[in-house]
């Protein structure tokens, strides 16, 4: 039990901060929980924001985590869980309050794709496939969504 007194500031404080905890078995893997938090995220308490607004945050610092571990012949995308609906290439992400998320890219054929997903069904495995042979460099959208968050671009 935490018998340590805290100050109103400091109850609030706790409240707007998220939590995250990782373990690997790679004690050198990169970890979500040591990057820096934008300051969107932490702008409000996660008990103002809508579901659909605290998921799309939070896997914004996933798909920027995952893409910080790929070299540059490869780029995020996204497996489907269950039936084959295949992969898309993350190219963009958002949400609808209260509770929906949407995914925008592309699949492997280079066909334009959008999952939208109610955030009690979000399911999410990050994959990472090689770069479009005629781009010069891969695609980094988690690097966007984390600037956008820091930024406090998002407006809510």
């Amino acid at each position: 039990m935490d018998d340590e007194i805290k100050t109103t500031a400091e109850a609030i404080e706790a409240d707007v901060m998220p939590r995250l905890y990782e373990v690997h078995s790679n004690p050198d893997a990169a970890n979500a929980k040591d990057q820096p938090v934008p300051k969107g995220i932490t702008g409000k308490p996660a008990s103002q924001k809508s579901p659909a607004q605290w998921a799309y945050e939070r896997l914004a610092l996933y798909i920027k985590n995952f893409e910080q571990q790929l070299d540059n012949e490869h780029e995020v995308a996204m497996g489907f869980a269950g039936g084959d609906a295949g992969v898309l290439r993350i190219e963009g992400m958002g949400y609808f309050d209260p509770d929906v998320i949407t995914f925008y890219g592309s699949d492997p054929t280079g066909a334009r794709t959008q999952l939208i997903q109610h955030v009690t069904q979000l399911n999410v495995l990050l994959r990472a496939l090689p770069k479009a042979v005629e781009q010069e460099a891969p695609n980094r959208i988690g690097f966007r969504l984390a600037q956008a968050l820091d930024e406090g671009t998002e407006q809510g």
